[in-house]
């Protein structure tokens, strides 16, 4: 595998909108008040709608500990446009601090959400109209919905609580918790019209990949962070072993067709952390390769092709995705000495960083229930939300204006 270098000079920007400003270069104002904490979660998911007024977020009332069964959210969206009104739509009792509930639009529509519930004993999901509060469920949860929103894909929630608890949804017990690799657990491809499931890769099979170093004997292995193509024909995913009850996991990232054939091992080097789809066929991650160390890589599907990517410009592992046009990547960085978080746009035109903010995090929002900026964008690319303690009333959503910086001339 040879990795090309793209080498970026730094440029330092300091032009300020005329609003308040934390540490940045953008107006944040908060869209969500106390008493009650809320947040959205992950970065790869549909928080606006298509006319980028209507942005979901879910409503908690714990903080600090890690949720049980018995921990409900409220589902709701935020009026933009009117004075930030809160809209309540319905509650989920399926739900991880890092990702929520899967909580997002239905690709191509502008009335329709989706979520995860616990209900009878399984996961659930939700598509909610919600103009008419129409709602049918279907009987499986949802990770990654297809881009024209016609179906979706989804791990094991029971499995993933099991192994890694901000990413898993209490509730149900795993089954296998004493089977390192099952054949009965994987990625399942789900019809949203029908609810039909099936299971297109067992965890099983990417064992049948060798591992190209390091040594897996005795550890237990799930799947998580799927994603699919923006054409829809392949989906990557982070196949992950660790041990029960001890943080810390290894990953090799793969790429898969929807119906389970052609898997594709992308990163065979165990350390593979944030990524998006930039195309149908490339991928940018933050990872480790050998001779060059940590930084963003272009992937390319199918193929043994890696490039890296402004190594002196993005130099911190961040939640990323390019904004529409593909000239910036919205990304963040973990919390500093100071305990400061830093939204940020990188423009691959001019080679800029600009920082959106620095946010504070208190040091009890750590481990399991840190609360990550994950900035989500406005498909008009004129905003960014994020999720943020910094206020001192608890987690809750605020809206970046980024449009004097994307609105390039």
């Amino acid at each position: 595998m040879t990795i090309k270098r793209r080498s970026f000079l730094t440029a330092a920007t300091v032009a300020l909108g005329g609003m308040r400003s934390i540490g940045g270069e953008a107006p944040i104002r908060a869209i969500t008040r106390g008493p009650r904490f809320h947040w959205f979660g992950y970065y790869d998911k549909l928080q606006f709608d298509p006319a980028s007024r209507y942005a979901l977020g879910c409503e908690g009332t714990i903080e600090h500990r890690l949720n049980n069964e018995n921990d409900i959210l409220r589902i709701g969206m935020v009026d933009t446009q009117d004075k930030d009104r809160w809209i309540e739509l319905g509650d989920t009792r399926a739900w991880s601090w890092h990702q929520t509930c899967m909580l997002q639009w239905l690709p191509r529509s502008s009335e329709e959400i989706i979520w995860n519930d616990r209900e009878d004993g399984q996961f659930v999901s939700h598509i909610l109209n919600v103009r008419t509060h129409k709602k049918r469920t279907l009987p499986s949860a949802i990770y990654a919905v297809s881009p024209d929103g016609t179906w979706g894909v989804v791990a094991d929630f029971r499995r993933t609580r099991y192994l890694r608890p901000e990413t898993g949804y209490a509730g149900l017990e795993d089954p296998n918790r004493e089977v390192l690799a099952p054949e009965n657990s994987g990625i399942w491809r789900v019809d949203l019209k029908t609810g039909r499931t099936k299971l297109i890769l067992p965890l099983s099979e990417t064992l049948r990949v060798p591992l190209k170093q390091g040594d897996w004997t005795g550890f237990h292995h799930y799947f998580d962070h799927l994603l699919i193509a923006p054409d829809g024909k392949r989906i990557v995913f982070l196949q992950r072993w660790s041990k029960p009850g001890v943080r810390g996991f290894s990953t090799r990232m793969f790429t898969v067709n929807p119906d389970g054939s052609q898997l594709h091992l992308l990163d065979p080097h165990g350390k593979t952390s944030h990524f998006i789809w930039r195309d149908r066929s490339h991928l940018l991650a933050w990872t480790w390769q050998p001779g060059t160390g940590d930084h963003f890589y272009l992937f390319e599907d199918n193929t043994g092709n890696v490039t890296m990517v402004a190594p002196d410009v993005l130099k911190e592992n961040g939640h990323i995705s390019y904004l529409p046009g593909g000239r910036f990547l919205l990304t963040d960085t973990a919390p500093d000495k100071e305990r400061k978080q830093k939204p940020a746009l990188y423009d691959f035109h001019t080679n800029q960083m600009h920082v959106l903010g620095a946010l504070y995090a208190a040091p009890e929002y750590t481990g399991v229930w840190r609360c990550d900026t994950t900035p989500r964008f406005s498909p008009d690319g004129r905003k960014v939300i994020v999720d943020s303690p910094h206020g001192g009333n608890g987690r809750q959503m605020y809206l970046i204006d980024v449009s004097h910086i994307t609105k390039v001339v």
